[in-house]
């Protein structure tokens, strides 16, 4: 019993040896190109995280200039109100400004409807 599943067994033995030196050959060919370009990963992954605190710096900045030009609006709009007569209370609550890509034309834009 036990002669016989040895004689199995070395008779797959070859067999599988030679899968198993294939196997080790291509991972230790594999992982010897993957060492090799570890430096671009590294390089690349630093420029990434690079980016992304410029860009979180960038967005900052953009939020404090957009919460500068919204009171500043908001103080045009008041100096236009008093300068027009109206009150504070007789103005509408601000509406939000949503932007539509306009198409370039010859003619003349219409300033009359940028101040109310």
């Amino acid at each position: 019993m036990w002669k016989k599943e040895n004689e199995v067994a070395g008779q797959r033995l070859p067999g599988s040896m030679a899968t198993y030196n294939e196997a080790v050959d291509e991972f230790s060919k594999q992982a010897a190109e993957l060492l090799a370009h570890m430096p671009i990963l590294t390089e690349a992954r630093d420029a990434y995280q690079r980016a992304m605190k410029v860009s979180a710096e960038i967005r900052s900045m953009l939020d404090a200039r957009d919460a500068n030009l919204q009171s500043l609006m908001a103080q045009l709009e008041e100096a236009v109100a008093v300068h027009s007569g109206k009150t504070s209370s007789d103005k509408k609550k601000a509406e939000s400004v949503t932007v539509e890509p306009t198409q370039a034309t010859s003619e003349k834009p219409d300033y009359s409807r940028i101040l109310p």
